[in-house]
């Protein structure tokens, strides 16, 4: 009697576990399909990566993430809707359901793919931590950061990171933390820390917004990997799939070139089989996600590839950050997708 006691009660807990948390992931694209929108959470104003413009329109690589998601989905990027989220506020909203997919620069670890009830669906940006500080500090070297305040926005991998680096070179410092990184950059703007540190992607956004950019320079330490990506419940593997293969779409389109100005003549007259296959024009590749035949046609079309994406958001046409470590594995760096096929 008493097992057959705790079996039920094994069962009750895990059903209601089911109906309220991580595993209400489920049928996500169901869900999607029947609202009508992809539910995306992002930062809560973080310039290259997702951010409001004039017109309230959010904007960065984060964002066009999830609006490739839309586009495959729906044939339409603009069926998404965004919730801005702390770092804080992200986990929870994810897991609660709140939102159908986290893309908000979060780095991708074990605990968070294990423990948390989420999984990784790929790499959007690969990042590192560094350190912005004020020309005045006098100061060309993290190693030179001994007895520094530095401001660390709460809930971050950063945190231990930073705790790690300065333990490890025998350094001491002061954290000063907080909820959003608009509260860090003004902190070390206004003098009241010595040091930022952040991803260093987010420490170039942060110092575009400063109202005197130039008196402030990242030093040239990389301290952790930071590879950030989109996240979903786990679970689902359906969904998990969809968010995964949009990502991957943008990266084989860059490779194969195919951009948002040609794709619609690509999928008519091209003569590679890798990009007839990409584009819907060889096999039924998008049934297997349960997407429409030219689901990879309407991200390119809508969104961009990833390089377009990328120069967009967070090169040329914004923060000037170099391709690096992003760059295709063709040209120097480490992007690389799985094929469609």
């Amino acid at each position: 009697m008493m097992k057959l006691k705790s079996t039920l009660a094994v069962l009750t807990t895990a059903a209601l576990f089911g109906a309220a948390g991580f595993a209400q992931a489920g049928a996500t694209l169901d869900g999607v399909k029947k609202k009508g929108f992809v539910q995306c959470g992002v930062s809560d104003g973080l310039p290259g990566f997702s951010v409001p413009d004039s017109k309230g329109v959010i904007k960065g690589i984060d964002a066009d993430v999830c609006r490739a998601v839309a586009a495959a989905v729906f044939g339409d990027a603009t069926k998404v809707k965004f919730s801005q989220l702390n770092a804080k506020e992200r986990f929870t909203a994810l897991q609660s359901g709140e939102i159908d997919v986290l893309s908000r620069n979060t780095t991708w670890t074990s605990s968070r793919d294990a423990g948390m009830g989420m999984i990784f669906a790929g790499v959007t940006y690969y990042d590192g931590v560094g350190f912005l500080v004020n020309n005045k500090l006098g100061v060309k070297s993290a190693k030179e950061l001994d007895g520094a305040t530095i401001c660390i926005q709460a809930g971050t991998t950063t945190e231990l990171n930073v705790s790690d680096y300065f333990r490890a070179n025998g350094l001491k410092y002061t954290p000063i933390t907080f909820d959003t990184s608009d509260e860090s950059a003004k902190s070390l703007e206004s003098g009241r820390c010595d040091v930022l540190t952040s991803d260093k992607s987010q420490l170039y956004a942060q110092r575009s917004k400063l109202a005197s950019k130039a008196d402030f320079i990242v030093l040239p330490e990389t301290i952790s990997k930071e590879p950030l990506g989109p996240v979903v419940r786990k679970g689902d593997d359906e969904w998990l799939n969809v968010v995964k293969w949009s990502l991957f779409a943008m990266l084989n389109a860059e490779e194969a070139g195919v951009t948002s100005a040609n794709v619609e003549e690509q999928a008519k007259s091209t003569k590679n089989p890798d990009v007839a296959r990409l584009l819907g024009a060889d096999g039924e590749y998008g049934k297997d996600l349960g997407l429409p035949k030219d689901w990879v046609v309407q991200i390119v079309k809508q969104v961009g590839n990833y390089g377009e994406v990328f120069e967009k958001n967070l090169g040329k046409g914004s923060l000037e950050i170099d391709r690096g470590m992003n760059a295709l594995w063709t040209h120097g760096g480490i992007m690389y997708a799985p094929p469609v096929r």
